[in-house]
């Protein structure tokens, strides 16, 4: 663990999985075409999965753009999304075909997860989400947050090896 704090506390504006009262929260800042992101999606899900109620998860935006050109449009469209309930679905669609993400794609994903792709496809040509995503991606920069993904356990960053789900596992529960 480092000294490195969360900014802001997870809050209402956040999307979470799992029941406010656990013991743990771990905040990941992800981009959706990162592969180190996508690297870290099945492990945070097993994670998930071992903890079970004694776990909470939030994802907050950090789109590298220069590297990622389609991140920030995921972002966008995970956003709307989330207006129609279906954040963690589009999350998980994301990360499962980050090959495709393109605005044609995206539309598609919004479909195939059964919301109103054309909302999806307004919300991307209107930038109805652009700011909200700029928010997720201040927060981060504030927080320390560098690259992605990055994760926090409650509310404080986690520097060790995400990628060693028996590490990743321990430290989560040695911060219980």
């Amino acid at each position: 663990m480092s000294d490195a704090a969360l900014v802001p506390d997870v809050g209402p504006d956040d999307h979470v999985s799992g029941p406010g009262s656990a013991p743990l929260t771990l905040v990941e800042y992800g981009d959706f075409e990162c592969p180190y992101c996508a690297m870290a999606y099945p492990i945070v899900h097993a994670i998930r999965r071992e903890l079970g109620d004694q776990l909470r998860v939030a994802f907050r935006h950090f789109p590298l753009k220069e590297s990622h050109p389609h991140a920030q449009h995921a972002a966008e469209a995970a956003e709307a999304a989330a207006a129609q309930d279906a954040f963690w679905a589009m999350h998980d669609r994301l990360f499962e075909n980050q090959h495709a993400l393109e605005d044609a794609d995206l539309v598609e994903h919004a479909r195939r997860i059964g919301i109103d792709p054309g909302l999806v496809e307004r919300a991307l040509d209107d930038g109805t989400y652009t700011r909200r995503v700029r928010d997720n991606f201040r927060s981060g920069v504030r927080s320390g947050v560098n690259g992605t993904p990055t994760f926090f356990i409650n509310g404080i960053r986690y520097d060790g090896a995400w990628s060693d789900e028996g590490a990743f596992l321990r430290a989560l529960r040695d911060a219980r």
